[in-house]
């Protein structure tokens, strides 16, 4: 026990580290390009070349891990996400900032591949579920807690981009020194979206719609706290609290889709989230506190579309095939990735800062009529038939689907099964 508690601090504070530096850059690029006076329309381009460069390396990666090791690879990785955290401040370019930002989404993702295939490795069908949700949380408030790492310094200058290198550059070093044993990473299989959607369509589209929403704020929101008005200050809180929020809503809509038809609560969440949005649009940001409260609102209720997406897809399909669902899932998150950020840019740019969140109506509106329609005319599963609530992230890879405790076909890893045995001998 003492040894898997050991092993799993290492992996917690790469996460750590990892997840802060991250989210720190992305909310500085935001800022920093609002500051250089780019168009709005353009800044979307620019910022969506790190989703385009993250879904890249979700399906590819485990190709570079297979052939050089995961020590290798996690330090690979973990050094060209620094590097480029580096090149940002010498050439304010935009060809130049969207050739980074797909190298940085491609790294991360390697990286996120690597930790998540060690914390799979050492899950057991006792503590799975517990590590599940571990990672969430830990993923989230470091998430939430890099974003207020902003008020650090002048965007303006090179220090903010320094320290975003730093953390990543450290976040090598708990692994680097870990004395685990490499998992083997299989090739997670997938089944195509628009088969996955004739047997799920509710779920693709949930999935789909929630990239939009949070690809499309998170990579616009500093530029709309920006357009607002709001200073670097005010700008990280408003950030970090819109993750907090998310974390926040995760149980009680968890309570409530285990209660209720998982369609239903789909649709009322997407049309509570387009009601916040649409009131952020037409009162702005005049009241800070409500503004913070609206916003909440919103990121929460978009970000809880993809565990729900996740459920209604599951309580369709055998427990066997949970692992595919999900990859196909998260590629359906991460198209949605990809438009949000252009859709959004260029509504700001002819609506002005509102246009976010009008967009974000707009599509969370569809998301409603969709459900409806399918509720209409597709029967339910019953509410008795369906599987327990596990509340899912989209900013991970497909090897985190692995340990998800609805995964009748998990299986533990050599190591943790020759641990066990020593164990049984040992008493």
């Amino acid at each position: 026990m003492t040894r898997m508690v050991t092993s799993l601090s290492a992996l917690i504070l790469s996460i750590i580290l990892l997840v802060s530096g991250n989210a720190f850059l992305m909310t500085l690029l935001g800022i920093r390009l609002s500051i250089e006076a780019i168009s709005p329309d353009i800044i979307g381009w620019i910022l969506v070349c790190y989703s385009i460069g993250f879904v890249l390396g979700t399906l590819y990666v485990h190709r570079i891990i297979g052939r050089v090791g995961h020590i290798r690879a996690f330090a690979v990785f973990a050094a060209a996400a620094a590097v480029t955290s580096l090149l940002y401040p010498m050439a304010v370019s935009e060809i130049f900032w969207a050739v980074l930002r797909v190298l940085s989404g491609f790294s991360i993702a390697g990286v996120l591949v690597v930790i998540e295939s060690w914390f799979s490795s050492r899950a057991t069908n006792a503590n799975r579920g517990a590590l599940f949700a571990v990672y969430q949380i830990v993923f989230y408030l470091s998430a939430a807690g890099g974003q207020l790492i902003v008020n650090i310094g002048d965007p303006a200058n090179f220090m903010p981009f320094s320290i975003a290198a730093i953390l990543l550059a450290v976040a090598l070093m708990p692994l680097a020194l870990t004395k685990m044993e490499a998992p083997v990473i299989e090739q997670v299989q997938r089944i195509s979206i628009f088969t996955l959607a004739r047997e799920s369509f509710s779920g693709v589209a949930g999935a789909l719609i929630c990239g939009v929403m949070i690809g499309g704020f998170y990579a616009l929101g500093p530029v709309y706290a920006t357009l607002v008005g709001l200073d670097v200050a005010r700008t990280s809180t408003f950030m970090a609290s819109a993750i907090v929020a998310a974390m926040i809503l995760a149980w009680p809509l968890g309570r409530l889709c285990d209660r209720f038809d998982r369609r239903r609560v789909m649709f009322w969440i997407a049309l509570v989230a387009a009601s916040a949005a649409g009131g952020v649009g037409v009162l702005g940001a005049e009241n800070a506190w409500l503004l913070t409260l609206l916003v909440g609102v919103f990121t929460g209720l978009s970000a809880a579309l993809y565990p729900v997406a996740v459920a209604i897809t599951n309580d369709r399909m055998e427990s066997t095939r949970i692992v595919a669902a999900s990859a196909t899932l998260l590629l359906s998150y991460g198209v949605g990735s990809v438009i949000g950020p252009v859709v959004m840019a260029e509504l700001i740019n002819l609506l002005g800062p509102k246009g976010l969140f009008f967009g974000n109506a707009g599509f969370l509106l569809l998301l409603a009529l969709i459900t409806s329609y399918r509720i209409s005319h597709t029967e339910d599963v019953a509410v008795a038939d369906q599987e327990h609530f596990v509340p899912a992230m989209p900013e991970a890879s497909p090897v985190l689907a692995e340990i998800d405790p609805r995964n009748s076909e998990f299986h533990e890893s050599p190591e943790v099964e020759e641990m066990h045995e020593e164990q049984r001998q040992a008493s």
